[in-house]
């Protein structure tokens, strides 16, 4: 092997940062307990069925400070991965603060082998995937004053003609919240809400970058689920290069460095000016013992990097990682079909 013993951090360096670049303010979200934007008044959209009701979505009654749990283990239930409230406890509850972290929940699940994913901030981002058949655990910032009471509770339908969302919500197995209420401790919330897929199952409204955030973060905990989704990403948008990226990385993972090179060519392709596509081309190009090639995509690639990347600092330190006295004799001869067409 030609790489360097940082070569692979790097590379995974590198596709982090990448997916960092493309994260909104949703990490500042993270930081916020639960149990207990600007305003606008809410109505429901008028596309899609008048009355959805996921009637068979599980209830487990929230007790006082359990609502983390108690709404993790109902939309788990919905999706095929029943768990009780009090296994689930000891992984997302709090004593401290009282209550259960976004980040605690969401790992929970990603635990399981799901994909939770993020909705969009709107009411028709939910309710689309509610219409869809999922369940949305949201996170409401309940009563008035300086005090916040946060509370996780599951959207399971709405009522268009009554103006209302249903939900499994503290003690109450269907209440029935009017539109504009919801709306406006929901937004208080900052308009939180995950649905959880099977790795490879689509939602209502997919978007590409966070989408792929979820995607990237199962990968830590399933390289197998997280390739799921990045072929499903990839059906779903050929010409993106964060898909194919993510699919490089599940084979660099495994060791087929060929494949690899393959999606990450792919990357290439579709971003030339990607330094994550660019940094683990060329990782995979020496671990296939072509330094040459490695060398020329190197050269090639970086005058299409822009000059303030932050990962610029990662393929300078590729390229110190190549050989300097690499030959064109020194190379297989299957080295050749690795170009950039």
């Amino acid at each position: 092997m030609t790489g360097s013993p940082h070569s692979i951090a790097r590379m995974r360096a590198a596709w982090a940062v990448r997916l960092i670049r493309q994260a909104t303010a949703v990490l500042l979200l993270l930081a916020v307990a639960g149990c207990a934007s600007p305003f606008t008044l809410g109505r429901l959209p008028s596309e899609g069925p008048a009355l959805v009701e996921l009637g068979s979505t599980p209830f487990f009654p929230q007790t006082e400070h359990q609502c983390g749990p108690a709404a993790l283990a109902t939309v788990l239930g919905a999706a095929g991965h029943p768990v009780d409230p009090s296994t689930l406890t000891s992984e997302v509850y709090l004593p401290g603060r009282e209550g259960s972290l976004q980040v605690e929940l969401v790992a929970a699940a990603r635990a399981r082998g799901l994909l939770p994913l993020e909705i969009g901030p709107t009411l028709d981002d939910l309710l689309a995937e509610v219409a869809a058949g999922r369940p949305v655990l949201v996170l409401q910032r309940l009563g008035a004053g300086p005090w916040p009471n946060w509370h996780y509770a599951v959207v399971i339908g709405y009522d268009r003609p009554r103006q209302r969302v249903l939900l499994r919500s503290g003690t109450h197995e269907r209440l029935a919240q009017r539109a504009a209420l919801f709306e406006s401790t929901w937004s208080r919330g900052g308009h939180w809400g995950i649905v959880l897929l099977e790795p490879g199952q689509w939602p209502a409204r997919p978007e590409p970058g966070r989408y792929m955030r979820a995607a990237a973060e199962l990968e830590r905990h399933s390289v197998t689920a997280a390739e799921a989704a990045y072929r499903a990403a990839v059906a779903h948008w050929p010409d993106s290069p964060l898909p194919a990226l993510g699919l490089g990385n599940v084979a660099a993972a495994r060791g087929d460095w060929r494949d690899a090179e393959r999606w990450f060519r792919q990357a290439q392709t579709a971003d030339p000016a990607s330094a994550a596509a660019l940094n683990n081309r060329v990782e995979a190009l020496q671990r296939l013992g072509c330094p040459n090639v490695a060398s020329r995509a190197l050269h090639d690639g970086m005058p299409r990097v822009a000059a303030d990347d932050p990962l610029r600092p990662a393929l300078v330190a590729t390229a110190r990682s190549l050989p300097e006295d690499a030959t064109a004799a020194a190379e297989p001869a299957a080295c050749s079909e690795f170009t950039l067409h």
